[in-house]
Parts: structure tokens; C-alpha cells; sequence
């Protein structure tokens, strides 16, 4: 193997998701029920941990009262006033319902970040960014493909 095609297997393997331990949440399914259950992004973006392109969810632009709710286990999320146009092109938050999401530490694409998911079904929902406004100065930004919104 020559040392190009062994940095790009190398850095592949560094950026490879962390595999979701079902053990360790409330709601669980083997992989082939999350498959049937979801679409082939959704599949991606929640069990997988990727990012499904900006601009892409009806939900960045909805502005409506209601929850957010997640996708895999339909957990309320995010409430409506907590929503903000951060003009990334994501459904963005300041903050989540009381018990209702989870972090942990994603160190994938050569930095830092914290990944956020349902604390129930362990569903990969974004990353949160402290760029946000008042008053938690958090941005939880989100992939729509992981939420459901429910109008109040």
C-alpha cells in the first residue's frame, strides 16, 4: 500500500462514526427494524451519525407553535420557542425540554464538538455550538430528517 492510500484509509477509519450502544437507552430495535422504519438518509443521519445537506428540511424555515419531536422513539425534543433562524441552512435551538436529549463528545473532522441525541433511543440529532443566543448562548444545530413536528 503506498502512503497516499494509507492516509486516506487512516484518516476514513478516524472519522468513522461511533457505533450507538442500544444497551444503554430506553427504546430499542435491531438494525434491521431501524431500517424499515426509516429512510435511507434518516437511517444515515440518526443510527450512522451523518449530516443530511444544509438547506435541505422544511423544518430550518418552520416557525410555527408546537414540539419537535424525534423521529426514532417520537420523545418531545425541542419546543417551538426555543426555535431560531441561525442561517445555517439547520433547524436550530437555544435549548432542549427538561430531560429530554443527551451529549457526548464527537471528535471526528480533526476538532472537538459535542453531538447531541435522543436520550431515549440514542438517535443522532446534530451538534451543539456555543454560538447561540441568549439566554443559553447554545445553538443545538439539528437534522431536520431526525425530528417530527408536531403544531401545538
Amino acid at each position: 500500500m503506498d502512503r497516499r492510500r494509507f492516509m486516506i484509509a487512516a484518516l476514513a477509519a478516524s472519522v468513522a462514526p461511533m457505533a450507538l450502544r442500544a444497551e444503554t437507552f430506553e427504546v430499542t430495535r435491531t438494525d434491521a427494524q431501524w431500517r424499515a422504519m426509516l429512510t435511507p438518509t434518516e437511517y444515515a443521519v440518526m443510527r450512522e451519525e451523518s449530516t443530511e445537506r444544509a438547506g435541505t428540511s422544511k423544518l430550518d424555515k418552520t416557525y410555527d407553535a408546537g414540539t419537535y419531536m424525534c423521529r426514532g422513539c417520537d420523545l418531545p425534543l425541542y419546543p417551538s420557542t426555543t426555535k431560531f433562524n441561525s442561517g445555517t441552512g439547520w433547524p436550530s435551538f437555544y435549548a432542549p425540554l427538561e430531560n429530554a436529549v443527551a451529549t457526548k463528545t464527537d471528535k471526528s473532522l480533526f476538532r472537538t464538538r459535542t453531538e447531541v441525541h435522543c436520550r431515549r433511543c440514542g438517535s443522532h440529532l446534530g451538534h451543539i455550538f456555543s454560538d447561540g443566543p441568549a439566554p443559553t448562548g447554545q445553538r443545538h444545530c439539528l437534522n431536520g430528517v431526525s425530528l417530527v413536528f408536531r403544531s401545538a
